[in-house]
């Protein structure tokens, strides 16, 4: 079962950055949830050491220096935070690439939310040129925020996406853990709840048989088991949802309409043959929903981020002549 959100871990791409939505939200959820929250850099930048200059204690010197001037910069931040909640602690490390650094950084504080802002516009060729937010989504073995919007939450419509149909071997305690951490930030920021399943409609000869007077097969089974699932998670039949077509279309327009603040959704990260047959729904949802996205693993999912930091990304720049 889900653990309660006890530590946060914010991952701030640019300290000096006038605007920190992730910060600001992962702020709101600290307080509400009463947790601690870390705010994380990863210094992911390229060290340039010259052939014939630069020794090995002058490069560890830069490095510590730099290491430094980021952490003023956190605790800047943090100070403004603490207006707010008061549990706040800073990090930062010399780590690359900079996602597998914040995986690393959270397996290691231990955190159970981690909260990142998503990249800008479209996500096209994603898995080419490695965008951090679509990393993580793929790789982050706990439950990821990526934050499209800046303004804060007020009582948010929370969206969870769920799945009872278990389609393509999803986990069946996924959808379970979904719901729970739904209701945890529902409840802790004053929000509605909704839980959607879409179906895919029966084909004309299961129409036929079913008869005139017959409920279509697929939405009478989809029913059955959004009803079974919300009994065993505890959850009123209330603001519940049966959508009709494609997973990731019917639950983009459910978004649009309620409208969603969050949407919580699963990830198994498929890859390979697999993925690009049935495709990813929360990549789907990443890349064309307006609102924030909650992205939750199974239990059993696997970290496949090496623990050892990378440290500093050194280049060597060779004479000339």
């Amino acid at each position: 079962m889900l653990q309660p959100v006890r530590h946060i871990l914010a991952a701030v791409k640019d300290p000096s950055a006038p605007s920190l939505p992730a910060v600001a939200k992962a702020t709101q959820l600290a307080r509400s949830l009463g947790a601690e929250l870390e705010l994380f850099h990863a210094i992911d930048a390229a060290v340039y050491a010259d052939m014939l200059g630069a020794s090995v204690p002058r490069l560890e010197q830069v490095e510590c220096e730099e290491r430094t001037t980021y952490l003023q910069r956190l605790e800047r931040i943090a100070a403004r935070v603490r207006l707010h909640t008061p549990m706040v602690t800073v990090a930062a490390e010399w780590d690359f690439p900079s996602y597998e650094a914040i995986v690393r950084r959270a397996l290691e504080s231990k955190a159970d939310l981690l909260v990142a802002e998503c990249h800008p516009g479209r996500h096209r060729a994603q898995g080419i040129l490695r965008l951090a937010d679509w990393e993580l989504l793929r790789l982050c073995p706990i439950p990821v925020l990526l934050v499209k919007r800046a303004r804060p939450y007020h009582r948010p419509t929370i969206l969870a996406a769920v799945d009872p149909a278990q389609s393509f071997g999803k986990p069946a305690a996924l959808d379970e853990q979904i719901l729970v951490l739904g209701a945890q930030f529902s409840n802790a920021l004053q929000g509605t709840l909704h839980a959607a399943h879409a179906y895919q409609p029966a084909n004309i000869g299961a129409l036929v048989a079913a008869g005139s007077d017959g409920a279509e097969p697929n939405a009478v089974s989809a029913q059955i088991g959004l009803e079974s699932l919300l009994g065993r998670a505890g959850l009123a039949m209330t603001r519940c949802h049966l959508l009709r077509g494609a997973p990731q279309e019917a639950l983009e327009q459910l978004a649009q309409r309620l409208p969603a603040d969050i949407v919580v959704a699963g990830s198994v990260s498929r890859s390979g043959l697999q993925s690009a047959l049935i495709g990813n729904t929360a990549e789907w949802l990443l890349r064309h929903l307006t609102c924030d996205l909650l992205i939750v693993k199974p239990p059993q999912f696997a970290n496949r981020v090496p623990a050892c930091r990378a440290g500093p990304r050194q280049v060597t720049l060779e004479p000339r002549g």
